[in-house]
């Protein structure tokens, strides 16, 4: 039995997923490590477990251990891995040697806050599991064919050759997302849909017939729509102005990706739950701009598409967070767009209430990295 390892890393946690590989990969076993560092703790299928002190290598190590039971002597024949930034060049799954991991390494200054964490699990899983084929999955894969008007930046030619240039991200939640439609959803997937993945990370992909035509993320995963701790949208000269009072890079750097979106604009919390229990009117006014510049992103979208055929809500915000939706969808009865109370109220899968259906579908990242590495173990018999 070959079994597909999944990993997706972030800073202080580790996601992770166990596949029985097949054409449709068949899930055993899905958690994570949290509170990577000092006081790390392991989460399989809702069962936690302190496991103490460890770096994404010890986490490895720990779900390698916690898993044996669940293997029950089936072997690791692949380990795949989301790697947010594949530059211009990667633009399919990637097996991974020394060669490819040093072009990936080059690639971290465009995804400071990510790319280091996906490639320290690589590391990790190389040594954990010296004899299984390890992949990188995109998240800017999925971008790859935008029409170069919205590639591009109006920069001298040669920064965009030099690859300055729109890669956009959340690749594979859209892949995932694409896939229901095409399984479900057959009609709608032939036209032009909006999907909104809201969560810690943020962004918006203006999607036809399967194809990426446009997302609200660019160069890095700062643009765009205003998230947890990142800024979206931010006039450049803001920066010019905050080097030209002493700002470094490295507290720029922290200021943009850590210290703000709707953490920096509330001044309390970068946690959507939090801000909407909140009374303090500094949680008021960083709703309201999250959904301004969402509803403004929104109405982009559907320029790039020359109109509008569906929406989807997904990521941790825009499948749970009702009161978030129906703001954002309040008053765009001309895109053909509204929400029915009741249906948004319990999360169901068609909250519509006019023509044009408004999903809510959860993602899978995992799943999306699972069937590439299946595809390939196939391929190769393994």
């Amino acid at each position: 039995m070959s079994i597909v390892l999944t990993l997706n890393a972030g800073s202080s946690s580790l996601k992770f997923g166990v596949y029985r590989a097949a054409a449709e990969p068949e899930l055993i076993a899905r958690g994570q490590v949290d509170s990577i560092g000092p006081q790390a703790v392991l989460d399989i299928e809702g069962r936690k477990e302190r496991i103490g002190e460890a770096d994404h290598a010890g986490a490895v190590q720990a779900i390698l251990s916690a898993l044996e039971p669940v293997l029950d002597g089936g072997a690791v024949t692949a380990v795949g891995h989301r790697v947010v930034h594949g530059g211009a060049e990667f633009s399919a799954p990637l097996r991974l040697d020394d060669g490819s991991i040093a072009a990936l390494q080059a690639l971290v200054p465009l995804a400071p806050l990510h790319q280091p964490h996906n490639l320290a699990a690589v590391h990790a899983a190389r040594a954990a599991f010296p004899d299984a084929v390890q992949f990188a999955c995109f998240d800017t894969a999925f971008h790859h064919g935008h029409p170069f008007v919205n590639d591009t930046f109006a920069l001298p030619r040669r920064f965009y050759e030099a690859g300055v240039r729109r890669y956009g991200f959340h690749g594979l939640s859209y892949d995932y997302i694409t896939s229901v439609l095409a399984r479900d959803f057959p009609d709608l997937h032939k036209g032009r849909v909006v999907i909104a993945h809201l969560g810690n990370g943020a962004s918006m992909c203006a999607v036809h017939a399967g194809r990426s035509l446009g997302s609200t993320m660019g160069f890095s995963a700062l643009d765009g729509l205003p998230m947890g701790t990142r800024c979206g949208q931010l006039d450049p000269g803001v920066l010019l102005y905050l080097m030209g009072q002493g700002m470094g890079v490295d507290e720029i750097t922290n200021l943009l990706y850590r210290e703000s979106g709707l953490k920096g604009l509330s001044g309390i919390s970068h946690d959507m739950r939090t801000l909407l229990e909140s009374r303090d009117p500094r949680a008021a006014e960083a709703l309201d701009y999250y959904v301004f510049r969402t509803r403004r992103e929104l109405g982009a979208m559907a320029a790039v598409l020359g109109g509008i055929d569906a929406m989807v809500f997904t990521g941790g915000i825009g499948e749970n967070a009702a009161p978030i939706r129906a703001r954002i969808l309040e008053d765009t009865e001309f895109l053909g767009l509204s929400v029915d109370p009741r249906r948004n109220a319990r999360n169901a899968r068609n909250i519509a209430q006019g023509p044009k259906p408004v999903l809510v579908i959860p993602t899978d990242e995992e799943r999306v990295i699972a069937r590439a590495a299946s595809r390939w173990l196939t391929r190769h018999q393994l």
